[in-house]
């Protein structure tokens, strides 16, 4: 029976975990999936588009035409090229010098399609057509809120890791101090009174009302209020006792009954879809340690990007990858080789969940610090009682 069993577990635990990790799947792929199907969808209006020489672009040509004629050897004339030409250049537009096959091809679209629903925007790369741009629109209508829900429960996930690594931190820092203030002696004495009062309360079989009233007859000496603490506390002790077997029946009736235990693996799924953000709003963390996270966790991919981005050193690196989490993008540092920061997108979700992060504790700091100072101002100015003689 024991053989046969271990079997059977392995199963159950398997699906338990297959269950809890479902909708956080469910949610990445969906992103992932929604991210190809855009895509798709770009490199096909937009790649496929023909060029066509427009009004501004033939003027262009003909005022760069006239100014090369007009150049000469003199230097002040020279000057006045210079000028004039970054003038003109000023007034092009960037997609008259770009193939849209190069620019638009799966994985160019694909960059687009994360630039869009994360709101980065780099400006590097925009939709011509107006059918490009309609669908552009409704595109980010869907796609932003769906990465906003990913960063939601992924935060949850984050959230959850910080809260546990803090309060482990905290409690191995107070049992080194408690154990370099703790005296041999101080601690004995501690351990024996949790011991004492862990002893108190230990009921080995279910008791009747009358049963736990004739034990307090040792009793009768101690204060009343002691006594009916105690007697409330064995109480409580019977209730679980009793209540014990009741559960340990129904899990036999949901192992025993598939469909019932079908149906309470259903309610345990939707649950953790109406669960999602609740860890984050029960992170309490100190902000210098995000902050400091946020500096390391930009630090390392400003350590890697150089390597095949030739054109930035260090800073430019940790510059760009900021304006990326913070879904600033104001699209000055381009990106030679956008193939291969693809690759990142794992990175930019986990950073933005990070940020987000820190945003939602540095938000909650502002709030406390309004309700002090606002309250701080309403008594200043709360008029002060005066005591009248009698």
């Amino acid at each position: 029976m024991a053989t046969s069993s271990q079997p059977l577990r392995g199963k159950m635990t398997c699906k338990k975990i297959f269950w809890a990790v479902f909708p956080h799947a469910c949610f990445i792929l969906s992103l992932v999936i929604y991210a190809f199907l855009g895509a798709l969808m770009f490199s096909h209006i937009e790649g496929t588009r023909k060029v066509t020489e427009s009004e501004e672009y033939r003027a262009f040509l003909q005022n760069l035409t006239y100014l090369a004629r007009k150049l000469s050897d003199n230097v002040t004339e020279n000057e006045m090229f210079k000028d004039d030409i970054r003038e003109l250049f000023n007034t092009a537009d960037p997609v008259w010098f770009i193939n849209p096959e190069d620019r638009w091809s799966f994985f160019g679209s694909l960059f687009f399609c994360c630039t869009v629903f994360t709101t980065v925007g780099y400006g590097n790369t925009y939709p011509v057509t107006w059918t490009g741009k309609y669908l552009c629109m409704l595109y980010a209508l869907f796609g932003i809120p769906l990465m906003f829900l990913v960063l939601t429960d992924m935060g949850d996930i984050l959230a959850t890791v910080l809260s546990k690594s803090y309060n482990e931190f905290r409690k191995l820092q107070s049992k080194i101090l408690a154990s370099k203030l703790c005296s041999g002696s101080t601690c004995s004495k501690s351990n024996e009174l949790k011991s004492r009062a862990q002893s108190k309360i230990v009921i080995n079989e279910p008791l009747t009302i009358m049963e736990v009233l004739r034990n307090q007859s040792g009793m009768k000496q101690r204060l009343v209020k002691y006594r009916n603490v105690e007697l409330f506390e064995m109480l409580i002790a019977r209730e679980n006792e009793s209540t014990q077997p009741a559960r340990n029946k129904s899990m036999e009736r949901w192992s025993s009954c598939p469909e019932l235990a079908r149906e309470k693996t259903v309610s345990r799924v939707i649950e953790n879809f109406d669960k999602i953000g609740k860890e984050l709003e029960k992170l309490d963390v100190p902000i210098v340690l995000m902050v400091l996270v946020i500096f390391v966790y930009i630090s390392c991919a400003a350590a890697i990007l150089p390597k095949w981005e030739k054109n930035m050193d260090f800073q430019e690196a940790f510059y760009f990858c900021f304006i990326t989490l913070t879904t600033i993008g104001f699209g000055d540092t381009k990106l030679e080789h956008p193939k291969f920061f693809l690759f990142f997108s794992l990175y930019i979700i986990i950073g933005m969940e990070v940020v987000f992060i820190a945003f939602k504790l540095g938000q909650d700091r502002l709030i406390v610090l309004y309700k002090k100072v606002i309250s701080f101002c309403a008594e200043k100015n709360m008029p002060s009682k005066k005591i009248y003689p009698k």
